[in-house]
């Protein structure tokens, strides 16, 4: 394997989570035990110090069409209707005629947003099914995966190019940096949205590891990989989405936007901490061992005293917490889930079946909370279980989160 960003061959290997499911492969009764298992482990380049796996599953395997939707999380459409409005009105708020471009649109939550300020929308995305529910809400939508060769018939230059949760799992990493740039307006910005390894490290969130996330980016990262295909960043600041998310603004090398100087002071803050050193990772991973320890520890006592426990969610991310720990049906009877893409379904790997939120008669004892990155508004939506006693064990614990 070569790096995925500078093509360098030294690459050691960090953390290493064992064989795992596609975690986004939810299963039908018929599939259990037939799903395939993968190696799932972050190696780190030496030249250019960015965390990444060294499997790829094919992107058609992957996100040809999977169960994710971006509006089921009220703080996430939040998130995306905040992010509409400090585009439109710190770059463009003068523009008459203003396009954008959401590559990995999934189900149009962000773009619907953009349309509501006035804005011309086209999505991207390759899920077909997640396409589908776009079209049907009114936001036009390509069933493609971007590259630079899909990105010539999109009808380009935009104003606006918006990646969110995509830029990190890109198979054709290169190909679809090229096509951005041919896309991207001489006055246009790139708004890359990514889960930043900073955060994830100094949060523990481990679980944000699988196989979609192909790259894990620093700021400094990031923008080694940017400059290589004539992109810039000229501004950034961490959201507390999803447990810290980096809000990148990124233009043309010579672009117009003048630097606000919050990017160079993430990335003094990186040199400061030493997060992109292959130390700081080779730490992570023994914290990681640690974080199982415990948590099986914790749940193994509640259990040993009779308590009843389900799963809070089930997110893609779980299932990587779920199979490194080792928790099955024998310890969570099942996990409660808002989407309806994945009712009767069971997880892969450990086999938890899949409950409807709307359909729990009982309580539990104890919730084990999988979708932490939505602690508040879980915590919101339940406070009638939490005065009634029920515990919310949350395996990743940090106040940044939405």
């Amino acid at each position: 394997m070569i790096c995925r960003v500078c093509d360098s061959l030294r690459l050691d290997p960090v953390i290493d989570l064992g064989q795992q499911p596609w975690c986004n492969h939810f299963l039908r009764q018929e599939e259990i035990g037939k799903e395939p298992f993968y190696p799932l482990k972050v190696v780190h380049c030496a030249d250019c110090e960015t965390a990444q796996l060294d499997f790829t599953v094919p992107k058609e395997t992957m996100f040809g069409d999977h169960t994710y939707l971006s509006g089921v999380t009220r703080s996430l459409s939040q998130h995306f209707e905040q992010v509409a409005h400090e585009v439109n009105q710190r770059f463009f708020s003068q523009h008459s005629d203003k396009t954008v471009l959401d590559i990995g649109s999934n189900d149009g939550t962000q773009l619907k947003h953009y349309q509501k300020l006035g804005w011309k929308v086209l999505g991207v995305e390759s899920s077909k099914g997640t396409a589908q529910r776009a079209l049907e809400q009114g936001v036009p939508t390509r069933n493609v995966f971007f590259n630079q060769t899909n990105a010539q018939g999109l009808g380009g230059p935009f104003q606006v190019i918006n990646a969110s949760g995509v830029f990190f799992h890109l198979e054709e990493l290169h190909s679809v940096a090229d096509g951005i740039r041919s896309c991207l307006a001489p006055d246009g910005v790139f708004l890359v949205q990514f889960l930043y390894m900073q955060k994830i490290v100094e949060n523990g969130a481990f679980d944000q590891i699988y196989h979609e996330h192909l790259l894990y980016y620093n700021l400094k990262t990031l923008e080694r990989l940017l400059q290589r295909h004539g992109l810039t960043c000229f501004d950034a600041y961490l959201a507390p989405i999803h447990g810290g998310s980096m809000m990148a603004f990124v233009q043309h090398r010579e672009g117009p936007h003048p630097s606000t100087g919050r990017e160079k002071a993430i990335l003094a803050e990186e040199g400061r901490k030493g997060s992109n050193r292959k130390d700081w990772y080779l730490n992570f991973a023994q914290r990681i061992a640690r974080m199982k320890h415990e948590n099986i520890e914790i749940l193994g006592e509640r259990k040993s005293r009779g308590k009843r426990i389900y799963g809070m969610g089930a997110p893609v991310k779980g299932n990587t917490l779920l199979n490194y720990f080792q928790i099955g049906p024998d310890i969570i009877d099942c996990l409660v889930e808002k989407n309806e893409l994945r009712r009767n379904l069971f997880s892969p790997g450990m086999h938890i079946p899949i409950r409807m939120e709307n359909e729990i008669e009982t309580a539990p004892d104890v919730y084990y909370v999988l979708a932490w990155n939505f602690k508040h508004e879980i915590l919101k939506n339940h406070a009638d279980l939490l005065a009634r006693g029920v515990e919310f064990l949350f395996p990743v614990d940090t106040d940044l989160v939405a």
